[in-house]
């Protein structure tokens, strides 16, 4: 018997348990509509784990199983229905028994995915599921057993009347007859044995917390829990799983009675995802007392799991170890009164059966498993936990590939695809391989296998290279272990790429020769070993090989290697020197194409004897210059001002020096020398030397005369802030003599600088006239004594010489250009002629100023006679732009008159933009190289075009297809055809191209697509054909690319039929899918027929799993009213599909269904109002009776049925348990309360209720046969008989008197009246009798109704008794219990209750008061200590000393200065005077008498009100020494109330007090005398001021900085004061705020709100401060004006 059938329990009949009816509900019938539609159909059949490849389903398990059929035999199997998943025996009965439905639970469980299961060899494949404690008793644990160590009694809890305890001896095993007391764990594995309603595990008595601990040895699928309790069930528990073998725990569900107090802030319910942790109460009722169940689904069926493999699935699948906790028993409640052990030995956990539903998990790749190593011990029915792995996986579970097997990553098999791992492509040269993520990337997603050790000197990913060093043999296969030779490249590793390394295979297409060296980009030779042409310095070090010579073309020689291919040194043109042949020689100019490379300097002999090394054009240099000097060349911009004059600058490094050459003196007189310049460094240059040379002795009475030799040699330095700069003193020229200036640049710095080589650029010298000694601006004296004139002074007021000093000039003024021209016309004695070259200038006209003739564009020249640096074509129109390219030309400078760029070597083009015909790549043009097949190349690639003799590639380097040779220039050889066969032309040439082996010298073919051989005349793998006759050819075998075209034997090579078809194909040509396959065999889309084989005829299916359809479309031929590609659903109008005989009619009735259709898996009709039944012929929904005559609305109280729906016969009905009659509506016997609310009885009815009814049943019996002898008699029970005889005289009466022989007959008549009247006379007897008892059974009928009534009577009494006294104080002790209970609990036991919190509190205050006890004592000693303190300072607080000048201690009638609270005998106030220093005698001193005596009043004023009207009882009590805190704080408080004025009106208000108090206060003409006194006093001293000296003014001003000095001391005192009623208000705050920390919460409010005041108070004690700190800046501001007034 298979596995899945022995798991229904074997039970004697009558031994079947019952389940609750609401599980019965929601699994039974209920759980046909809830079944997942699903499309194919699977066997229920019980098979072994790991038997036979059974294609199961994948390990989602489907929790609400199928039911299986009302009796299942050995070796039968219930066809579950297509669509639903659901087995469907019979509609008729919806089974309700326990054991049923927990094999329905064990039964083969349904998947949402795959759709499809086809095996191992198809797709994804699983093992069969089972119960995982089967063979593993050892395995589970439990933390309590009882009788463990010595046997202990424990009792059954329904035995109230005769108590019954029994023994636990766990000490051995179980055992029927020796050992029937032990209740080990290992008792719950199920054992089909017939007594297994002995057999349980049993916990110790009294005992809560209790464990079991199920550790299994791999990892498993866990599908669902199913637990059977002997006892209550637990009143909370909870399950976990651990998928590491125990390291971390996860909870998967709590149970409990009462979720919210067993486990607070758990959830409960319901879920929203499929992974939620909810607490469940279902199961933790505390009905049913004995065999209640536990069930716990891994995956709930009301979520749809998409992806099976994703991480939340596998986490609530996958298990190593399931632990379940039981944390809290149930009880009656009697144990929380009393503790004693009997009362204890009630109650323990105890479970008949468990079952852990689940199976191995193997990903999808094992169909069957084994026992794990070390766990070999076969058990039938056991779920072994190494998977038989298929798919090329391996592991426990099948979790990793293969060895060798990683060319695809591992991933579980899912439906038709069974992602198998692939063997890695190593070419038979390694056995090693690992997968890597980022090479199946790079490859997309098709191959990520990296061979490993590749052997036979083979390397790369798939060992398809051979190593460095090693070359790859053309005529040997890949797989060949000799394809890689050892060749002695001899490869230069200085000039060769990979440090020497040759070509390791021959790729013609990729330009790759097997051995041949692969030189750098500028190396050529056959061991890479010698530089290009125009290269030189073979490195190892550089990328490249050689650098580049860098050869000037111009100046280079032509033809062969232009430098030197060791030093680079350019071989240079006879003109031309330098490394790079990029200099003319001295005395030359002009470097160009010429032969010679430069031209001779063309220059005037009888002039200076050099010129100016210019490259492009010849500038005779009138000046003499040191070594160094070059010119700048600078390109007009269009628009910017140039600040140069000329073609550009002199660039003078330090040392040199220029000559100037002076022929063109004007006018005879002393003029101012310019140099024009442009810095290039940053700091000064400290000394250029000016030396004149004249042409001989000054004569005495020339107009130089007077000339000194230093006026010819000065120093002058550059600024580098500076374009110009101009010599200390004027030189004197003279007209008509010629001179020579000589500028030096001898110092740079005197100090070390970083800058090498410093230089600066030169632009011009100007001479510019000595003005101050022209007539015009003298009129008198000479040299520098002259007098000048009003003209002189408007020449320099208006700057005129600075403007014509720059290069760039600003707009002049017409004062400066109406002097200049005057200057002008003395210096030239005339006006000069414009000379405007009419080519070049716009018109005749010049400006009047300086001459400059307007020019065309790019025309520059006073006379605008010349083109601009960087044009050409001087002309009517201007000068054009030479727009020379920037990298083809040697500058951006151009012939001015041809407009020729001057360009590089190979370069040509007006404009230097090409290069030669024979060169390519501009701008660095270079010859190209052809190797002498072609003349032409690409001129901007380098390719050459055209090339001849059989040459092909960049270089014309490479022969043509089907040519092999060297055709490198300098080779020796050439291209020639490959004999492969027969040569190019010959029409049989198999061979793309070949090569000549450099060892052997052999021809090597390389064949084309379909050919091997040594000379491509055989057909290759997947080609048939014969070539080696004339026009034959290899042709592709026509397989439709369905072999595997590198098998030899895939086709005949003869014939090209083709022998082994892949990928499901066959016939001829593999066009055909194979029997059980569909799709299109061109297109390698043959799929697997996928019938339904409850729906296909059985001739079209060898199995179940193995059917065929129809080649092209994939039809399966179907049973009669089946339809689908896969006949696996009902045609319209039908159902019942799982019949396997085809679709049933749906027989819908057609008068009472809306269509004929039904559901197609239960057949219910569509039916009308007022009808029901699956095919319409019932009454509707909710109704009863017969639909052809009345159907009635099912009168059921909603309260007390199970379903709506009443019996549709009888109208009876389905009452829930504990509740009957017609309606549902009133408790049955049993149950107390009022409906609905009906309780079960307590326990002890049953007892009496099983004794009062044999009680009434007997009596009943009695009864009925008392009134059946009152009704009849005594002959009443025998009146039958005594008919019966009547009858038979009668009837022997009538034949005796019809018969003739009656005469003779009469003695017998006689004998039978003789024996009549004996039998009268014994029926009289027995009347008598009868009578007789008769009487006694009057007198038995009195006596049993008196037992009756004494029956009754005993009953009613035991009843009341019962209602009245045991029941209601059952009940109501048993509530009490309960409460009593719960308020133990909630105030001793919980955590929260009011005794812990009590406890924790008291605790908490204790430790408290022991950490703060010391804490506070110091804090309070400290805190009398400042108060004290501070009562101290307050006493010794005297502002009458500071304010008014009293002597400290003094009285009001003891001092002359008075004090703030003191009065004269008028009651005027007295404070200060003649004689007292406080602020108010130094306010009185000051000249701001009035404004001390506003400040005096204001603070008067404020201290009157304090003393006078608030606190004069106050301050009286906290300078006595017993002052407390109240008082101070009403003292600080009065005085934070008082407010400064701060508006104008509040001002203005408060002037006018202060006058009306000056005039009440005593002495006033005396303070008017004193201050007239002042006043005139002050007045003399303005006067005195007005007159005096600076000296008076100063000891005035020291007298008022006197008075401030003193002011600020006061206003200094005054903020001490201030800040130190801070620190007090501070520090009575800081011990304010410790007094709180310490005092009780009521009065830490009132001092937190004091504090707040407190803190209010000081704030507007600051701002007091900032008002008095403004008002004395105020009038420390206006002392400061008065003072500078004075």
């Amino acid at each position: 018997m298979g596995t899945s059938l022995q798991l229904l329990r074997a039970r004697q009949p009558g031994q079947v348990r019952t389940s609750v009816a609401s599980r019965a509900d929601s699994w039974g019938c209920g759980f046909l509509a809830r079944c997942r539609q699903l499309t194919w159909g699977a066997r229920w059949a019980g098979r072994r784990s790991g038997g036979g490849g059974s294609p199961l389903p994948p390990p989602i398990i489907w929790e609400n199983p199928p039911l299986p059929p009302a009796s299942v035999g050995p070796g039968v199997s219930a066809l579950l229905a297509p669509g639903t998943g659901c087995a469907l025996p019979g509609l008729a009965a919806c089974l309700t028994s326990s054991a049923f439905l927990r094999a329905g639970l064990w039964a083969a469980a349904l998947a949402q995915e795959p759709e499809y299961s086809y095996g191992c060899a198809e797709g994804s494949c699983y093992p069969a599921t089972g119960d995982l404690l089967i063979g593993r008793a050892s395995q589970l644990f439990a933390s309590s057993t009882c009788g463990l160590h010595r046997p202990e009694p424990y009792c059954i809890v329904s035995h109230l009347q005769d108590k019954k305890c029994f023994t636990c001896n766990s000490q051995f095993p179980f055992h029927e007859t020796l050992n029937y007391d032990s209740h080990l764990i290992e008792n719950v594995v199920t054992t089909f044995a017939p007594n297994r309603l002995k057999l349980w595990w049993q916990s110790e008595n009294g005992l809560e917390n209790v464990t079991l601990q199920l550790d299994l040895e791999a990892e498993f699928h866990f599908t669902h829990l199913i637990m059977t309790f002997k006892t209550f069930r637990p009143a909370a528990m909870l399950i976990e799983r651990s998928s590491d073998f125990g390291k971390t725990w996860k909870v998967y569900r709590y149970f409990a009675y009462d979720c919210e107090n067993s486990f607070p802030g758990v959830s409960t319910g319901p879920m929203k995802k499929v992974d939620d942790i909810i607490c469940d109460s279902r199961y933790s009722d505390i009905e049913p007392s004995t065999e209640g169940e536990v069930i716990y689904r891994a995956l709930d069926p009301a979520f749809r799991i998409e992806d099976p493999y994703s991480p939340r699935i596998q986490n609530l699948l996958k298990i190593t170890n399931l632990r379940i906790s039981f944390t809290k028993l149930h009880t009656l409640g009697d144990n929380l009164l009393d503790s004693r052990m009997e009362i204890k030995e009630k109650y323990y956990y105890a479970i008949y059966d468990m079952v852990v539903r689940g199976n191995c998990f193997c990903y999808g790749h094992a169909s069957e498993c084994a026992p794990v190593d070390g766990f070999n011990e076969e058990v039938e029915g056991m779920v072994h936990g190494h998977c038989m792995c298929r798919h090329n996986t391996k592991g426990l579970n099948c979790e990793l590939c293969l060895d060798f097997y990683h060319d695809l990553p591992w991933r579980p098999a899912e439906g038709r695809h069974s992602n198998a791992c692939k063997k890695c492509n190593c070419n038979g040269h390694s056995i090693q391989c690992h997968f890597d993520m980022a090479v199946y990337m790079a490859t997309g997603n098709t191959s990520g296998g990296v061979c490993d050790d590749c052997q036979h000197n083979t390397m790369g990913r798939n060992c398809e290279q051979c190593k460095p060093f090693y070359f790859q043999h053309p005529e040997r296969e890949i797989r060949d272990p000799n394809i890689c030779e050892r060749k002695s490249c001899n490869c230069d590793p200085l000039g060769s790429q990979n440090g020497g390394i040759c070509d390791r295979y021959t790729d013609f297409s990729a330009g790759l020769i097997a051995g041949q060296c692969r030189c750098k980009l500028f190396v050529e030779g056959e061991r890479c070993d010698l530089c290009k042409e125009g290269f030189y310095g073979l490195s190892a070090d550089n990328p490249l090989g050689c650098q580049s010579c860098a050869c000037n073309p111009l100046g280079t020689l032509p033809g062969g290697n232009p430098c030197d291919s060791e030093t680079g040194s350019c071989y240079c043109k006879r003109l031309a020197t330098g490394k790079h042949c990029e200099q003319c020689l001295p005395e030359h100019w002009g470097l160009s194409n010429d032969m010679d490379g430069c031209r001779p300097c063309d220059c005037y002999q009888g002039g200076l004897h050099s010129c100016n090394h210019s490259l492009t054009e010849l500038h005779c240099i009138c000046s003499r210059s040191a070594q160094g000097v070059s010119i700048v060349e600078r390109q007009y911009s269009q628009d910017r001002t140039p600040s140069w004059t000329g073609v550009g600058f002199v660039r003078v490094p330090e040392g040199a020096y220029l000559e100037f050459y002076i022929d063109n003196i004007p006018y005879s007189m002393e003029y101012d020398v310019v140099i024009r310049y442009e810095p290039q460094l940053p700091d000064h240059w400290e000394k250029a030397v000016i030396t004149v040379s004249r042409p001989g002795k000054i004569p005495t009475s020339s107009r130089c005369g007077n000339t000194v030799p230093d006026d010819d040699n000065q120093t002058v330095s550059l600024s580098p802030g500076s374009r110009y700069v101009v010599l200390p003193r004027p030189v004197c020229f003279e007209k008509g003599l010629n001179y020579t200036v000589r500028l030096e640049l001898s110092q740079y710095s005197s100090f070390d600088t970083e800058v090498e080589s410093p230089y600066t650029l030169i632009d011009s010298l100007v001479l510019m006239p000595y003005c101050k000694s022209l007539d015009i601006f003298t009129v008198g004296g000479s040299g520098e004594d002259v007098v000048t004139n009003s003209a002189w002074e408007t020449f320099q007021r208006y700057r005129c010489l600075e403007n014509s000093r720059s290069v760039v000039k600003t707009p002049m003024t017409d004062v400066c250009k109406n002097i200049i021209f005057s200057i002008s016309a003395l210096l030239h004695e005339t006006a000069l002629s414009c000379q405007c070259n009419p080519q070049g200038s716009l018109s005749s006209v010049c400006d009047s100023n300086g001459g400059q003739c307007q020019c065309r564009p790019n025309v520059v020249g006073r006379r605008c006679d010349r083109c601009t640096p960087g044009t050409f074509g001087f002309g009517p129109n201007g000068c054009k732009s030479c727009e020379c390219h920037l990298q083809g030309s040697v500058s951006s400078f151009c012939h001015p008159e041809t407009g020729q760029c001057y360009c590089f070597h190979g370069v040509y083009g007006r404009q230097c933009d090409r290069c030669l015909p024979g060169y390519w790549g501009f701008p660095n043009c270079q010859p190209c190289q052809c190797n002498g097949h072609t003349d032409d190349c690409d001129p901007y690639t380098g390719e050459c075009l055209n090339c001849r003799d059989s040459t092909m590639g960049h270089n014309c380097e490479r022969c043509l297809g089907g040519y092999y040779g060297d055709p490198v220039l300098g080779s020796g050889d050439h291209c020639r055809p490959c004999p492969c066969p027969d040569g190019p032309e010959s029409g049989r040439q198999f061979a793309s191209s070949c090569y000549q082996d450099p060892i052997t010298l052999q021809i090597v073919c390389v064949c084309n697509v379909g050919y091997i051989g040594s000379r491509c005349d055989e057909c290759a793998s997947g080609f048939f054909g014969d070539p080696e006759e004339t026009s034959g050819v290899c042709q592709p075998c026509q397989c439709n690319n369905n072999i595997d075209m590198t098998d030899p034997g895939a086709c005949d090579k003869q014939s090209g039929k083709c022998l082994k078809c892949l990928y499901q194909t066959e016939g001829e040509n593999c066009q055909l899918c194979k029997y059980g396959y569909y799709g299109h065999a061109l297109q390698q889309d043959c799929r697997k027929c996928v019938c339904n084989y409850l729906g296909t005829v059985r001739e079209h299916c060898n199995s179940s799993e193995d059917c065929q359809c129809e080649k092209t479309t994939g039809q399966c031929q179907c049973l009669p009213n089946v339809t689908g590609q896969n006949c696996d659903r009902c045609a319209p109008n039908t159902w019942r599909l799982a019949s396997g005989t085809g679709c049933e009619l749906c027989e819908c009735d057609v008068a009472r269904s809306f269509e004929p259709s039904c559901n197609e898996f239960t057949g219910q009709c569509q039916c009308m109002p007022g009808f029901g039944g699956r095919t319409c012929r019932e009454c509707q929904e909710f109704f009863w009776g017969d639909p052809n005559v009345a159907c009635q609305a099912c009168d059921c109280d909603p309260r007390g049925i199970q379903t709506p729906q009443c019996n549709r016969s009888t109208g009876l009905c389905v009452c829930k348990e504990g509740v009957e009659g017609p309606r549902c509506d009133k408790c049955t016997r049993g149950y107390s309360g009022i409906f609905p609310d009906c309780a079960p009885c307590h326990q002890c009815f049953a007892l009496w209720d099983v004794i009062i009814s044999e009680l009434t049943n007997r009596t009943q019996r009695f009864l009925e046969r008392a009134k059946i002898l009152k009704i009849s008699g005594v002959s009443g029970p025998y009146q039958q008989t005594i008919n019966t005889m009547e009858e038979k005289l009668n009837e022997i009466k009538s034949i005796l008197a019809q018969n003739p022989a009656a005469e003779p007959l009469k003695n017998i008549g006689n004998l039978f009246e003789e024996l009549t009247a004996d039998v009268t006379e014994k029926m009289a007897e027995i009347e008598d009798k009868l009578s007789v008892i008769a009487l006694k059974s009057n007198n038995t009928d009195t006596h049993l109704r008196a037992l009756e009534t004494d029956a009754e009577r005993l009953i009613a009494e035991q009843l009341d008794l019962i209602s009245a006294g045991a029941l209601d104080s059952i009940t109501k002790y048993f509530q009490m219990s309960l409460e009593a209970e719960e308020r133990v609990n909630a105030s001793t036991v919980h955590p929260d209750s009011l005794v812990e919190l009590s406890a924790q509190t008291r605790q908490e205050v204790e430790d408290l008061i022991s950490e703060q006890e010391a804490q506070f004592k110091a804090k309070q000693e400290e805190q009398s200590r400042l108060l004290d303190e501070l009562a101290g300072k307050l006493q010794s607080l005297d502002l009458s000393e500071v304010t008014c000048g009293t002597p400290s201690g003094a009285s009001c009638a003891d001092s002359e200065c008075g004090g703030l609270n003191c009065r004269t005998d008028e009651g005027e106030k007295k404070c200060g005077g003649p004689g007292c220093e406080g602020l108010v005698t130094v306010a009185h001193g000051t000249a701001l008498t009035r404004i001390s005596v506003v400040l005096f009043d204001i603070g008067m004023d404020g201290l009157l009100i304090l003393s006078t009207v608030r606190l004069p009882c106050c301050i009286c009590a906290i300078v006595e020494d017993s002052a407390d805190l109240d008082s101070i704080e009403a003292v600080a408080n009065e005085v934070l109330k008082m407010k400064m004025p701060g508006s104008p009106q509040q001002l203005q208000t408060l002037t006018e007090d202060i006058r009306e108090r000056v005039e009440s206060l005593s002495d006033v003409e005396i303070i008017l005398q004193q201050s007239a006194g002042d006043i005139a006093r002050a007045e003399m001293l303005l006067d005195e001021a007005n007159k005096a000296s600076a000296k008076d003014v100063k000891v005035t001003a020291a007298i008022v900085k006197e008075a401030l000095e003193e002011a600020e001391k006061a206003q200094n005192a005054a903020e001490k004061a201030i800040k130190q009623a801070e620190e007090d208000i501070r520090g009575t705050q800081d011990l304010l705020t410790s007094f709180f920390s310490l005092f009780p919460a009521d009065l830490e409010s009132t001092y937190e709100n004091n504090q707040k005041v407190l803190e209010d108070k000081a704030k507007q004690l600051v701002e007091l401060e900032e008002t008095v700190r403004s008002l004395l800046q105020a009038i420390s501001q206006k002392v400061a004006v008065y003072s500078t007034c004075l």
